[in-house]
């Protein structure tokens, strides 16, 4: 038996004697498992079947496996935010790669946007979209789970509120006025569309529970309790700008930009299939999400959103 043979017994036995288990034991098992296949480990099988179509129309599918990526994409976003937030103290050079790892997903779903705009036929989409009604991307609760973990809750309230608002209030109230709930609300009465009931229904509890944990630990307040001296490292510095205008300018104006082909074709209402007032709603200018508005210009934020 060579050396490195026997390290690897005399670490399985102390890994295994750490829970009381016998290594023989495990080793035995070993006799009997099958080994590992690449469909079995990225579970293929399951993933291609949850794709289920409402309608006969073949570009329905596309519509639901983008999104299903999107989903995917968000949830490597979250675990990259998760690692980070919840390091104490990360060093500068993990926190850049971090936001690196963050942007690149982000970069990768502003330039996919393509497979739907390009990738649907426009007479097929205005058919099956109202099957969706009134489910809508704006119910994306990972998407919601970035925000909160990005930036400080003020910075997602809306703009007409904040000055009413602080870090003191408490996160149901903070919640009623989050920039998304005017998408949901109509707005001479304030009642709210079964798009936005059905989503708090679902997520409500959840949410304040995820506000509440990101409140002190965000990506912004992590940036915050660096040192002095690495809080003006430019390479940071630019990771988190790049961030913050990817997510709150580019990703959003692709994403309007598609759904103007279909929503304002010509051959639906011009709504949403969630009843949303979607323009003012996603493009920047109206809603000024800014994750760390306290890196840009007073000029930069004056035009945020301009001139797209």
């Amino acid at each position: 038996m060579s050396n490195s043979t026997t390290n690897l017994i005399d670490a399985l036995d102390q890994k295994f004697a750490a829970i009381d288990q016998k290594t023989d034991t495990h080793l035995e098992g070993l006799l009997w498992s099958k080994p590992i296949t690449y469909w079995d480990y990225i579970q293929t099988d399951a993933l291609l079947n949850l794709q289920t179509q409402r309608t006969v129309l073949p570009d329905e599918k596309v519509f639901i496996m983008y999104h299903q990526v999107n989903e995917l994409l968000f949830k490597m976003i979250l675990w990259e935010i998760d690692q980070l937030c919840h390091t104490d103290k990360p060093e500068t050079a993990y926190f850049t790669e971090k936001l690196g790892r963050i942007s690149r997903y982000f970069d990768m779903l502003t330039t996919s946007f393509d497979i739907m705009g390009d990738g649907m036929e426009v007479a097929q989409y205005m058919k099956f979209r109202n099957t969706l009604t009134p489910a809508s991307g704006f119910q994306s609760a990972q998407y919601r789970m970035i925000e909160f973990a990005s930036t400080d809750l003020i910075n997602l309230i809306d703009y007409r509120f904040r000055a009413t608002i602080d870090r003191d209030t408490p996160y149901t109230h903070a919640f009623e006025h989050l920039y998304w709930q005017a998408a949901g609300k109509d707005h001479a009465t304030g009642k709210k569309s079964y798009l936005l009931l059905a989503f708090e229904e679902k997520y409500k509890d959840e949410f304040l529970r995820f506000m509440e944990e990101y409140n002190t630990i965000n990506v912004w307040q992590k940036f915050k309790q660096l040192p002095e001296d690495d809080q003006k490292n430019a390479e940071l510095i630019s990771a988190m700008r790049h961030y913050d205008y990817t997510v709150n300018i580019t990703w959003v104006m692709g994403h309007l930009n598609a759904a103007r082909k279909y929503i304002d074709s010509g051959q639906g209402t011009g709504e949403a299939t969630g009843g949303s007032d979607w323009k003012k709603y996603m493009h920047p200018k109206y809603q000024r999400r800014i994750f760390f508005p306290a890196l840009w210009s007073e000029e930069e934020l004056k035009n945020w959103g301009e001139g797209l």
